[in-house]
């Protein structure tokens, strides 16, 4: 990987909370724990922890998987059986998984990254959450003694 990150799998989640520290300026246990009180509070940090979390979690995937090729390996005879092929393949998939969750934690610790400035996140930004539905579930109120619309009348009477 670029921007300084090791193709070295132990150096990419090392890196990566290296960068998380020094961004929020406290080793990973205070941010996890300042998140955990307070998931609200930040929600860039609240983010970054959940994703530095898969990470970590995909890291160690990633580390099993390797272990039992490895050891696969070494019980082979010059060919590789179909079962320590798969276990290759679950490294591939491991790595892929690990690398795409690196990927999304160094997005979200760039405040320049694509998507992060452009008019559709400005936009984005500015939108409040929603508090209802944003379809009318009910049917809308009818002070009383108004009628009914004439489309209801005759599809009461069509019914009939």
């Amino acid at each position: 990987m670029s921007d300084g990150i090791s193709d070295d799998a132990e150096d990419v989640v090392g890196v990566l909370t290296e960068r998380i520290e020094a961004r929020f300026g406290m080793d990973m246990g205070q941010l996890k724990a300042a998140v955990g009180a307070a998931p609200t509070a930040n929600p860039e940090a609240t983010n970054v922890v959940k994703w530095h979390g898969l990470l970590v979690e995909a890291q160690s995937l990633l580390d099993r998987a390797e272990d039992d090729l490895v050891a696969a390996l070494h019980t082979q005879p010059s060919e590789v059986d179909d079962p320590t092929m798969g276990l290759a393949h679950r490294v591939n998939a491991a790595v892929t998984a690990r690398d795409g969750r690196a990927l999304v934690v160094r997005w979200l610790l760039d405040p320049d990254a694509p998507g992060k400035k452009d008019l559709a996140a400005q936009r984005l930004a500015r939108l409040r959450p929603r508090t209802g539905p944003a379809v009318q579930t009910s049917a809308p109120h009818r002070p009383a003694g108004t009628p009914a619309p004439a489309s209801a009348w005759r599809s009461a009477r069509a019914a009939r």
